[in-house]
């Protein structure tokens, strides 16, 4: 299978640099793959888990939350608000924020508030799942 080069880079830097076979991922219109020879394009990032598919077939995931994507003459550029290798989560912590979400979701809050408290629930969750735990609903 042909291969693309993708960069990863996010506010603390770069997190990957290298040829890839596929990039899969959550933009804000729905799930998208990358292959070579893509044609040129951007798109906002939503939240999901990140599948890099390697040269040589190994995959690595990744939760991926908001930033830009964009594919230009053949290079892939991924610039996420956060971007969290699945070995990398630190699981009780996403646990945590998880349990902090849910506890501000019981409050009275106004909607401003309670967006805010969905999409970090809807974060933790992300996290969760792509550290390889048991599927929440998402």
């Amino acid at each position: 299978m042909a291969n693309f080069h993708l960069e990863i880079v996010t506010l603390d830097g770069q997190k990957y640099a290298g040829e890839v076979e596929r990039l899969t991922l959550r933009s804000i219109t729905g799930d998208l793959a990358i292959l070579a020879h893509h044609t040129n394009y951007c798109t906002a990032v939503g939240m999901g888990t990140a599948k890099l598919r390697f040269t040589d077939g190994t995959e690595r995931e990744a939760a991926c939350v908001g930033g830009m994507l964009s594919v230009m003459d053949g290079e892939c550029r991924l610039l996420p608000t956060t971007f969290e290798w699945s070995d990398e989560i630190d699981l009780h912590r996403a646990e945590e924020a998880k349990q902090r979400a849910e506890e501000r979701l019981k409050a009275k809050l106004s909607d401003a508030e309670r967006i805010q408290a969905r999409a970090k629930l809807y974060r933790a969750l992300i996290r969760i799942q792509t550290a390889g735990q048991p599927k929440h609903k998402l």
